[in-house]
């Protein structure tokens, strides 16, 4: 955080700055300012393939301009000494220029101008660390920590003294009954808790979910990183959601087991499917309008909605293509079971991948080109500002219409491009794909009941599917055939966040029901409540006590801070629901 003493430097009101922000002095000198103005252009590292799109007049005569510039991100800075309109183009001849600049947060930077080109950019004022807040915070946590252990530790040595100067009759006594009711407590907690043998890496894999969720949905400290990717790439906020259908497969065969061994008709079982994914789909509808019902601007689709249909879709392909006996003679076939019973389903999601695929790659909007996965807007240095998503994009506002699109997606203030839908309708056919790998893995549960057999094969998914999506996005963020890309819920995404999945289930699972060195705690009661916890926080996102401002909000410790302190408090409301043996699972 900026000290008091540094409130100024300069004459410029450093607690002005906000987040990822510094401040940049241009400076002519006055002996060789010119009669016309000077222009700065940037592009940010995260724009590809763009022009750079101009930042600051510089007035003519004018010996120092100061402003405030977003410093998140690396970018280029371009000097012209006349104004070529919006954009700047590499044919433009530039006075100079700086390529993959690194400016630092609350920083104060000099860039001194010459005519003769002979340009110079220096820090005037050290920046902060930016990631000191993750030291202090976790400093902070082990203090608590600590503190709490010791007062356990003296309220145990408290209890201790006081038996010990009690009779030793009466000591029994009070043993004799406190193993009765802890035999109770435990056969009632059996009883009532966990009717069946639970996996606890389940919920603790949902529950990290969960809790991920709603610390980046809190900010995450305003980190780049932890936000979502502005268009291709993988960030921390990007796994959430495809881990979420991930686990969500991995219960359909595990829930749906109980009502086929039970003989539970099958239009039972259908009725059952629809009604739960027309509940997801109308609440994430009523969770939309959260900011008023505008019905002419409503978003129909979202993250509730995606769930439903992808649930629909997979438990019904599970549910009418089930087969309830295995039979081969054939060694390799009965070792891989859990992958041939699925033989129907994985024909039919195939098909429906490929149809999906044929319609990218060889079915082009209008005014577009064929397989395009582009954002629009200055992509590809303007070429086509209007193809935003491509051939996803098109079909999402043709269904949909523009005004009931998401209408605040990151590529539209890095390339200023058009409203998009990261949960639109037809990226819906990939997503399928996504909580069928999570299905594949919820087989294997039930087929092999050796913890080993299990553990080699969550590693052999997730090494296959890692190595599928590196070779279809080429092992780079932009330049392969299908990049890894959330707006767009391309394939490479689904098997490279389908591939994560299998090693953070592999982990918990290794950790938690097989070495048991992990109870799955804290994460465990809020993977048991998930759909309660994402509801209550999207409602009370705004409210306090889980968000509040209080003086100095604009520094990532605060920011940071206030997140975690969002996620501790939903966890400690699952824990509440836990405790009154209340579970809402997704």
């Amino acid at each position: 955080m900026i000290e008091y003493t540094e409130h100024f430097f300069r004459g410029l009101d450093l607690w002005s700055l906000a987040v990822d922000e510094a401040f940049l002095n241009v400076s002519v000198p006055i002996d060789t300012a010119p009669s016309n103005d000077y222009y700065l252009y940037a592009i940010s590292e995260e724009c590809d393939k763009c022009p750079f799109t101009k930042l600051q007049r510089i007035p003519a005569g004018k010996r120092h301009t100061s402003f405030k510039i977003d410093i998140s991100r690396r970018f280029g800075l371009r000097v012209l000494d006349r104004d070529v309109g919006r954009y700047s183009y590499d044919n433009d001849t530039n006075l100079c220029q700086f390529n993959n600049v690194q400016l630092g947060e609350f920083g104060v930077y000099d860039l001194n101008i010459n005519p003769d080109g002979n340009c110079k950019l220096e820090t005037a004022k050290e920046p902060v660390n930016v990631y000191l807040p993750f030291l202090t915070i976790a400093l902070i946590a082990v203090a608590i920590v600590g503190i709490v252990r010791l007062a356990r530790y003296g309220l145990n040595r408290s209890r201790m003294v006081r038996s010990q100067a009690a009779s030793p009759q009466a000591s029994a006594v009070e043993g004799e009954s406190a193993a009765e009711e802890n035999d109770k407590h435990e056969t009632d907690a059996s009883s009532q808790v966990t009717p069946k043998k639970r996996l606890q890496s389940l919920d603790t894999f949902r529950g990290i979910a969960i809790m991920l969720m709603i610390f980046v949905n809190s900010g995450g400290g305003h980190y780049w990183w932890i936000e979502h990717a502005t268009w291709n790439g993988l960030h921390v906020a990007d796994l959430v959601f495809p881990w979420f259908l991930f686990i969500m497969g991995v219960c359909v065969p595990i829930s749906l087991r109980g009502q086929i061994n039970r003989n539970v008709p099958q239009r039972a079982i259908l009725s059952n499917i629809a009604v739960r994914s027309m509940k997801l789909f109308l609440i994430g509808l009523c969770l939309n309008s959260i900011n008023g019902p505008s019905m002419a601007s409503l978003r129909i689709f979202g993250v509730l909605q995606r769930f439903g249909i992808a649930y629909f879709a997979v438990s019904t392909l599970y549910l009418l293509c089930y087969e309830q006996v295995f039979q081969s003679q054939n060694r390799l076939l009965r070792a891989n079971e859990d992958i041939f019973r699925l033989k129907k389903q994985w024909l039919l999601i195939g098909a429906l991948t490929l149809i999906y695929l044929g319609v990218i790659f060889f079915v082009a909007e209008p005014g577009c080109p064929r397989a395009y996965f582009g954002p629009g807007g200055k992509h590809l240095w303007n070429a086509f500002p209007n193809c935003t998503g491509g051939i996803t994009g098109y079909i999402d506002r043709s269904i949909l219409g523009l005004a009931h699109l998401y209408q605040h997606p990151t590529a539209r203030y890095v390339y200023d491009a058009m409203p998009f839908d990261p949960e639109g309708p037809f990226g819906c056919i990939p997503t399928v794909l996504q909580v069928f790998l999570g299905l594949q893995c919820g087989c294997t549960i039930l087929a092999h009941s050796d913890h080993r057999q299990r553990m080699v094969r969550f590693g052999a998914w997730s090494l296959s599917l890692v190595l599928a999506a590196g070779i279809l996005c080429g092992f780079s963020k932009n330049d392969g055939w299908i990049p890894v890309n959330k707006n767009l819920w391309s394939l490479s995404y689904v098997l490279a966040t389908g591939s994560l999945a299998y090693l953070l289930l592999l982990l918990c699972y290794y950790t938690i029901d097989v070495k048991r060195v992990w109870s799955g705690r804290p994460f465990v009661y809020a993977g048991m409540n998930a759909i309660v916890l994402y509801v209550g926080h999207t409602v009370f996102h705004k409210m306090l006590p889980w968000h509040w401002r209080i003086g100095m909000m604009n520094t990532h410790f605060m920011l940071t801070l206030e997140a975690l302190w969002n996620t501790v408090l939903w966890n400690l409301i699952a824990l509440y629901l836990f405790k009154r043996r209340l579970f809402y699972n997704l």
